[in-house]
């Protein structure tokens, strides 16, 4: 079929033939190379006998039977004509470009003949896989005795990293001790004063003896009171908690979001103030911790009238005395 296509690019109306000659340069480059040439010599031919009619037509001027219609047919009969006469012996100039142009195309050689290493298809390509190494097992194996050492090494070096922490605290300094380290961490990139957090902490757990705690006791780890609203994506606890509405203290059912650790708890306490704007003011004044405390209480993070002094009051005490405090909330 493909060759009947190609046959008919000899007819200069029928374009198919011309998109048979690109199919057929994929896999026989010789034979479309030789069908090309005789493709541009009758185009060669064609202008050649445009412009010998062009020479004549200065003496068909006034002639009656000279017309469009004439002129139409008279290039149609031209088209054919170059093309019949390349098909043929031609006037040479297909042979020449096939020569010149056989050397340059790829898989070819200088005859026209196919190379060895001629690639016409998929199929002459090499599908085998090279022969394995005889030292790939033994490089394998010390692959994996290197990775299982990394392996023992991170496992070593997690407990001292990340030491469980209690879900509750027997005294102030057990609360101080274990939690000022966490919030330290904190607060080399929030720049919030790693004692205000402890202390504000404090206040909201009672020196962590009131965390909050879900359905079977199930640790929230809150150090900070953040209640889940809407914008909480994560784990929550339902717990029953004091409101101050008007100046008095109120009993309601809340839900507090949920952590894996304290860490995660601190965490998550400088991305509620840094995304929330009205907390602008507050982290201005970050290195002022106790302009800080009297700020968060006026942006309205507790209920708590009281609880910027509180704030200051813990964190102007030592931290082995045991205070008990009403924590505040968060709205």
């Amino acid at each position: 079929m493909q060759d009947y296509q190609v046959q008919q690019a000899q007819v200069y109306t029928d374009f198919n033939g011309l998109n048979a000659l690109k199919s057929q340069a994929r896999t026989d480059k010789q034979a479309a190379l030789e069908e090309v040439a005789r493709q541009f010599e009758s185009l060669f031919l064609s202008e050649m006998l445009k412009s010998m009619r062009k020479a004549g037509d200065v003496f068909a001027e006034g002639n009656y039977l000279n017309s469009s219609q004439s002129e139409f047919y008279r290039d149609m009969f031209d088209s054919q004509l170059s093309l019949t006469m390349a098909k043929g012996q031609g006037t040479g100039l297909a042979e020449a470009l096939v020569r010149q142009l056989g050397e340059q195309t790829p898989g070819l050689a200088s005859d026209g003949g196919k190379l060895a290493a001629h690639k016409a298809s998929l199929a002459d390509y090499e599908r085998s896989l090279p022969a394995l190494s005889a030292k790939l097992p033994d490089q394998l194996n010390q692959v994996t005795a290197v990775a299982k050492q990394a392996e023992s090494a991170a496992l070593s070096l997690k407990p001292a990293a990340s030491k469980a922490l209690p879900e509750q605290f027997d005294s102030p300094d057990h609360f101080v001790r274990e939690l000022l380290p966490v919030a330290e961490r904190i607060a080399a990139d929030s720049g919030i004063d790693p004692k205000l957090m402890v202390a504000q902490a404090a206040l909201e757990t009672g020196w962590g003896r009131h965390m909050i705690k879900g359905d079977g006791n199930q640790p929230s780890f809150n150090l900070f009171g953040i209640k889940a609203d809407s914008r909480w994506q994560g784990e929550a606890v339902t717990i029953t908690t004091t409101e101050y509405r008007e100046g008095l203290p109120l009993k309601e059912q809340a839900q507090f979001r949920a952590y894996p650790d304290y860490e995660s708890s601190f965490r998550d306490y400088v991305s509620f103030l840094e995304s929330n704007p009205r907390y602008r003011d507050v982290l201005s004044v970050a290195d002022q911790p106790e302009i800080f405390a009297d700020k968060l209480q006026e942006a309205g993070y507790a209920t708590d009238p009281n609880y910027g002094e509180k704030i200051r009051r813990i964190m102007g005490r030592d931290s082995l005395m045991t205070l008990s405090m009403d924590s505040g909330t968060k709205e």
